[in-house]
């Protein structure tokens, strides 16, 4: 019965985690923990930014903020 509910639980842990990911990626959050092990495993070379940065690059580029093209939401 113990690993039914452990096994139970972890299903509701990743669901829910699926959840919240959708939701912050559908008002242009992205998931900073996969942007982080993407840019180590990938751009070795590079350091990734800082959780804030991350933020701040995902909100400008969600309402156009230095944007040439001239979209702006307010």
């Amino acid at each position: 019965m113990l690993d039914a509910q452990q096994s139970l639980r972890d299903r509701w842990k990743t669901l829910s985690q699926c959840v919240c990911d959708g939701a912050r990626l559908m008002v242009g959050q992205g998931n900073y923990a996969a942007y982080a092990a993407h840019v180590r495993k990938t751009h070795p070379d590079r350091e990734p930014m800082t959780e804030t940065e991350f933020f701040r690059n995902r909100e400008n580029a969600r309402f156009g903020v230095g944007n040439t093209s001239g979209f702006r939401c307010c």
